[in-house]
C-alpha cells in the first residue's frame, strides 16, 4: 500500500480501508478504533520514527520478533538484522514516495517489506535530514510487513526441481563415451531416485514407459513397490488398467485421496493410503507415466502435483535424450556390424563352396578328410552367426528401428535360406537384407554348387531356396530337376529380371508345381513376403 497524491496504489495488504485514518495531520500515534483493526490483522504493521525506530507496532509484528513490546526498538534489529534482498527501504514525506523491498532472516524466512509515508509534520528548514536513502527526520512512515516464506521457498524448490531435472542426463561426451547403454540408463534411474526422495521427498516411486506399438506400460523404475505390483502387466487403456492405465490413456494427472474408496486403484505399495500419478509428456505425446504413494489419506497437495508435474517434463526430455543416445548408438553398431558382416559373408560362402566341393570328391576315399572338411564347414557357418549374434548384442531392439520393423517379421528368423546367383550383388544383399531380419543366409555362384551345398546340409535342409532362372551352368528349371533328385520336394523361389526367361524356366517349373517368382530389381518388403509365402507352403508328410 502506498499514497501518492490521494491516490491508492495498489499492495498485497488489508491496510487500504483503514489508513486513510491515517492521514489526520498532527496525530502522534494512530486513532484507538484503528489500532484495534490493526492489532487482529494477519499481516504486521508498524508506525517508525527516525533512524528507524518503532513508534507502534501491532500484535502480528511482536510475534514475528518475538517480543510483547516493540515501542522504541529498531525496526531491523527487532527481526534479528535480516538480510536485505532488494532496494534500501525508505520513504520520504515530501511527495508520498514510497519503496518495497525484501528481507530474508537468519532462520531463513522471507518477509515483503512496504514502506509508505503516512503524513508530513511541519517540519522548518533547520531541521536536518537523515543520509540519502533513510526514513525523514520529522514525519512519521507505517511499514506494512508480509510473511511470503512459503511462497518464496516454493519458487525456490521449483527452480531447484528444474535445475535437478535437467541434470538427469547432462554428461560430458568423455563420460558418455565410456559408459555402456545399460550403464546410462541405469545412471538416469539413480537419479531420478534421488531427486525424488532428497529433493521431492517422495519415498515410494514408480515409473513406466509407454510402448507406443504395443500400448503396453513396461517399469523402469520402481521404489518401494510391491513385487507383484511391479511385475502386473498395464496398458494405457482408462479402465481395468488402474490408476497407471488411465493417466498413460488419457494424458492427466490423477489424484487418489483414499485408495480404499477409489475403483481405479490397484495395490501398488503395501498400506498405501494415497497416490498421486503424472503423465510423463514429450512435445504434448504421453510416454509414460511416473506414480508416487503415501501410507498417509489425502497425502498429496496441489503444490505436490505442480512439482511433481516440473520434475515429469524434465524426466520425460532426459528419458528422449537417453532413447536418441542409444538409438545413436544402435545405428552406429549395425552399421558396424553390417559394414564387418558384409566383409566376410561371400569369402565365407566362398569357403563353404570350396570345402563342399572337395568333401564330394573325397566320400568314399578317406573318411578323415572328410570329418576334416565337415569340421571346415562348421566352423564357416559359426564365424557368421557369431557375427550376427554379437550384433544383435550391440544393437538392442528397443533401439533400432530396422528392428523394431523387423518384429513383424518374426515368422522368418532363424530359417536357413540358399541363394543362388551368379552376380556378386545379388549375393551380398541377400545376406544384407535377410540377416537384418534373423535369416540364416548361404549362397552360390551356380547350379552345381547350389546342389552340393544342398547335399552337405543334409538333415539340415533349407527353408527356401533362392535361385536365378539363368545360371551359368544350367537354367532355373534344371536346377529344380537336379535339387528334386536330392530333396523330392524342392522349396524353390525363382528370380528373374525384367521378366526375361528365354528357356522357358518360369513356365516348366509352373507346370511343376513351383509358383513363386521374384522379379528383379527387387523392395525389401518383396523380398520378404516371397520368403514368407515360400514358408507357409505346407511340407509334404514323409
Amino acid at each position: 500500500m502506498a499514497i501518492v497524491e490521494d491516490c491508492w496504489v495498489s499492495e498485497p495488504s488489508d491496510l487500504q480501508p483503514v489508513m486513510a485514518a491515517a492521514k489526520t495531520p498532527q496525530s502522534t500515534s494512530p486513532p484507538l478504533d484503528l489500532v484495534r483493526v490493526l492489532e487482529h490483522l494477519p499481516d504486521g504493521v508498524a508506525l517508525l520514527g527516525n533512524g528507524y525506530t518503532i513508534q507502534w507496532a501491532n500484535w502480528q509484528m511482536g510475534e514475528w520478533c518475538g517480543r510483547t513490546s516493540l515501542q522504541g526498538c529498531n525496526f531491523f534489529e527487532s527481526l534479528g538484522n535480516p538480510e536485505i534482498l532488494g532496494p534500501e527501504l525508505h520513504a520520504s514525506t515530501s511527495g508520498g514516495r514510497s519503496s518495497s523491498t525484501m528481507l530474508r532472516t537468519k532462520d531463513n524466512r522471507y518477509f515483503h517489506v512496504h514502506a509508505s509515508a503516512v503524513f508530513a509534520a511541519a517540519a522548518s528548514a533547520e531541521q536536518p535530514s537523515d543520509a540519502e536513502g533513510s526514513l525523514p527526520v520529522s514525519g512519521q512512515v507505517v511499514v506494512a510487513v508480509w510473511d511470503v516464506t512459503h511462497t518464496i521457498l516454493e519458487q525456490q524448490k521449483r527452480a531447484l526441481i528444474h535445475q535437478a531435472g535437467q541434470k538427469l542426463a547432462d554428461l560430458s561426451p568423455a563420460e558418455l563415451a565410456d559408459m555402456t547403454i545399460a550403464e546410462r540408463i541405469e545412471l538416469l534411474k539413480s537419479n531420478i531416485l534421488h531427486y525424488s526422495k532428497d529433493l521431492l521427498q517422495f519415498d515410494v516411486v514408480e515409473i513406466r514407459l509407454l510402448d507406443q506399438q504395443t500400448g503396453r506400460l513396461e517399469s523402469l523404475l520402481a521404489e518401494g513397490m510391491n513385487p507383484e505390483a511391479e511385475a502386473r502387466i498395464l496398458h494405457a487403456q482408462p479402465a481395468n488398467n488402474g490408476v497407471t492405465g488411465y493417466v498413460a490413456a488419457t494424458g492427466r494427472s490423477y489424484f487418489c485421496n483414499d485408495t480404499t474408496k477409489d475403483l481405479l486403484y490397484l495395490e501398488g505399495c503395501t498400506g498405501a493410503k494415497s497416490s498421486l500419478t503424472v503423465p510423463l509428456m514429450l512435445h504434448e505425446h504421453v510416454i509414460g507415466t511416473f506414480n508416487v504413494e503415501s501410507p498417509e489419506p489425502g497425502g498429496f497437495s496441489d503444490t505436490d502435483l505442480q512439482f511433481l508435474e516440473i520434475f515429469s517434463r524434465d524426466v520425460a526430455a532426459a528419458l528422449n535424450t537417453l532413447e536418441l543416445l542409444v538409438a545413436e548408438k544402435a545405428s552406429t553398431a549395425a552399421e558396424s556390424i553390417e559394414a564387418i558382416h558384409g566383409a566376410v559373408a561371400l569369402p565365407v560362402d566362398d569357403i563353404l563352396n570350396d570345402a563342399v566341393n572337395v568333401m564330394e570328391r573325397y566320400i568314399g576315399h578317406d573318411a578323415d578328410v572328410v570329418e576334416r572338411l565337415q569340421r571346415i564347414l562348421r566352423n564357416a557357418r559359426d564365424i557368421k552367426q557369431v557375427i550376427q549374434k554379437v550384433g544383435e548384442k550391440m544393437t538392442p531392439s528397443s533401439a533400432h528401428t530396422q528392428l523394431r520393423q523387423g518384429e513383424s517379421r518374426r515368422f522368418i528368423a532363424g530359417r536357413q535360406i540358399l541363394v543362388v546367383d551368379s552376380d556378386e550383388q545379388v549375393r551380398a544383399a541377400a545376406h544384407n537384407l535377410l540377416e537384418r531380419y534373423g535369416c540364416i543366409v548361404e549362397t552360390a555362384r551356380d547350379g552345381a554348387e547350389a546342389a552340393s551345398m544342398v547335399r552337405a546340409v543334409g538333415g539340415e535342409a533349407y527353408d527356401v531356396i533362392i535361385a536365378d532362372i539363368r545360371l551359368p551352368d544350367m537354367t532355373g528349371y534344371e536346377l529344380l530337376l537336379k535339387l528334386q533328385d536330392i530333396l523330392g520336394t524342392v522349396p524353390l523361389v525363382l528370380m528373374t529380371g525384367f521378366g526375361y526367361d528365354p528357356g522357358h524356366s518360369i513356365v516348366k517349373a509352373r507346370q511343376a508345381g513351383i509358383e513363386l517368382v521374384l522379379f528383379k530389381p527387387f523392395r525389401i518388403d518383396q523380398l520378404l513376403d516371397t520368403v514368407e509365402r515360400a514358408l507357409a507352403i505346407p511340407k509334404p508328410v514323409v
